[in-house]
């Protein structure tokens, strides 16, 4: 299965300058745990870092930086992992593993944002796919007995 078929196209973007107590409330309007920041370049939303409720509470709030004199680039993630929407599934896994990061951005050929696959999606994928496997024992069973009444 390839990144495309699975990853979220709806991905929360901000860009550098958004001040964190903004970017807090859009995190809660939006109800995410994250936002991808982006630069504009020809027309295409390029993602440049990731900003986390984590990278928040760990970075910011525990060392009591008022939230409004800080801006998302202060704060962001700059070395961005990303992974290509051609890219496998367990590729995207063992890349998310490797570096310890719950989270990546997805873009296309050209580096365009197109997407975010994160580790509780991946999760309910494969907690779905146990379930088929689970139901698929279940009704070789039934299948077997009917077969031998």
């Amino acid at each position: 299965m390839l990144v495309s078929e699975f990853c979220n196209r709806e991905v929360v973007i901000v860009d550098r300058a958004t001040t964190i107590l903004e970017a807090a409330k859009l995190m809660r309007s939006e109800h995410v745990g994250d936002l991808v920041v982006t630069d504009e370049r020809n027309g295409r939303q390029v993602p440049v870092g990731i900003l986390t409720d984590r990278d928040m509470v760990v970075e910011l709030l525990a060392e009591e930086i008022e939230l409004d004199k800080v801006s998302v680039g202060d704060a962001m993630s700059y070395e961005l992992l990303s992974v290509n929407e051609q890219d496998g599934l367990q590729e995207t896994i063992v890349k998310m593993s490797d570096r310890g990061v719950r989270r990546l951005p997805v873009v296309d050929d050209a580096g365009t944002l197109v997407g975010i696959v994160t580790v509780d999606d991946l999760i309910e994928l494969i907690a779905e796919q146990l379930t088929d496997l689970v139901r698929l024992v279940g009704n070789e069973l039934v299948g077997e007995r009917t077969r031998r009444d």
